[in-house]
């Protein structure tokens, strides 16, 4: 049965779901970089660049878990820690070949 129908027709999937939160895991690069980038948008006009205001709960949300959660992002030596962050997330263009042919055996 893929869902139940209440009596004004619509579908109803989620019923009877206690925690209807949704949690994202995140390794601490992802999330470090991740935070310093919500942190620039939050400092520059963001309705420029989210027009949808309802998005801006959730955006802040998600940037003040980031926050308490990075103890890194209090570090002296917070500037180092994040291009580190973010290297080891850019992918390597000179290994595009070997995404490209797959492990099909």
């Amino acid at each position: 049965m893929p869902g139940t129908s209440d009596s004004a027709g619509s579908t109803n999937y989620v019923r009877g779901v206690e925690n209807p939160e949704i949690i994202i895991k995140l390794t601490s690069d992802e999330a470090l970089v991740l935070s310093d980038w919500l942190e620039q948008v939050q400092m520059t006009d963001l309705s420029r660049l989210v027009g949808d205001t309802a998005v801006w709960a959730p955006l802040h949300r998600i940037a003040g878990t980031l926050d308490k959660s990075l103890p890194e992002i209090f570090a002296a030596d917070y500037a180092e820690r994040l291009e580190a962050a973010r290297s080891r997330l850019r992918p390597d263009l000179n290994d595009s070949t070997s995404d490209e042919e797959g492990t099909d055996a």
